[in-house]
């Protein structure tokens, strides 16, 4: 199956995609320490440029794309001045004479399309303002690891209508999953991907997505997930944030005395958006789907480039 050149959003992969991705990664998952595994993108150099910190995406495309042969460079976009020292375009024109791909994890969305626009080569989106593509399909490989399948799960996401939250809401229409977005008023997420999510999931008859203030709704789910309140350059607003959030803390009453599981992205405040308790009680499910960022992404990387 052919893939798109570029993975800027969830939503550039449909599901049958999505779903070989998936195979995939678990191929992947279960035959990782085999020796003779084969090491397809041998002779291949990669580029990973980060303007914001990173603890799994820098580790997990690194120690990926080193078990899949290839060579990874890490650059620090201070260094680069993405979009400000140096333009969009004669980047992308660089690094198209340079790497196989290029892995970016950025502020700006808008740049991200810029820089995918004029490159010839792979742009593989590890975090934007707007999306968060690869924390999804890791998340879509837990979810599968625990259930079985996708679709007619019910995934409540409970906290800010971010990134995450937006990438989570496309790749649910997309594969079948019933996502429901349980947030304070004024912390829905854009109105145009809501109704991009809408028109998506009515494309592959899956759920509407819910957009709701009921924290009560999370008792109906199959699983829930959260993220930090006040992300990277939000500490201004910290106390703001944080007095609209404290009713939608996930704690074992929330996920039903422990019964409902529990999905965070990290890193966690604990706390904040989940109590200490119930972060404990589903830390293999967590640190599992920290891990499957790894197994998903060398999917990815072999489905891109190969």
């Amino acid at each position: 199956m052919t893939f798109p050149k570029d993975l800027l959003s969830i939503a550039d992969l449909n599901e049958s995609q999505i779903n070989d991705l998936l195979e995939l990664a678990g191929t992947l998952k279960a035959s990782r320490f085999d020796p003779s595994h084969p090491k397809p993108l041998t002779g291949k150099s990669i580029g990973i440029l980060t303007s914001k910190p990173s603890l799994r995406t820098r580790l997990s495309f690194e120690v990926g794309l080193m078990e899949l042969g290839a060579h990874s460079v890490f650059i620090k976009n201070d260094e680069v001045g993405l979009g400000q020292r140096e333009s969009y375009n004669d980047v992308a024109r660089v690094i198209s004479r340079y790497f196989a791909a290029f892995i970016v994890r950025t502020h700006e969305h808008n740049g991200l399309l810029e820089l995918a626009k004029h490159a010839s080569i792979p742009i593989i989106n590890a975090l934007s303002d707007s999306e968060h593509p690869c924390q999804i399909l890791a998340d879509f490989l837990t979810i599968k690891e625990r259930f079985g399948r996708l679709k007619g799960v019910k995934l409540c996401y409970v906290g800010d209508g971010n990134n995450v939250a937006v990438s989570l809401m496309l790749g649910s229409a997309i594969t079948g999953i019933e996502f429901c977005l349980i947030t304070p008023s004024g912390y829905e997420p854009p109105k145009a991907q809501v109704d991009r999510a809408s028109s998506l999931a009515k494309k592959n008859a899956s759920p509407l997505p819910n957009i709701t203030n009921d924290l009560n709704l999370a008792s109906t789910a199959d699983i829930l997930y959260t993220d930090v309140w006040i992300s990277m350059g939000q500490d201004n607003s910290r106390e703001r944030i944080k007095k609209d959030f404290d009713p939608y803390q996930i704690n074992r009453q929330v996920s039903g005395n422990g019964r409902i599981p529990i999905l965070h992205c990290l890193p966690a405040h604990r706390g904040e958006e989940i109590t200490d308790e119930a972060f404990e009680d589903n830390a293999n499910l967590i640190f599992d789907q920290a891990e499957n960022r790894l197994h998903a992404q060398k999917a990815l990387l072999l489905k891109i480039l190969t």
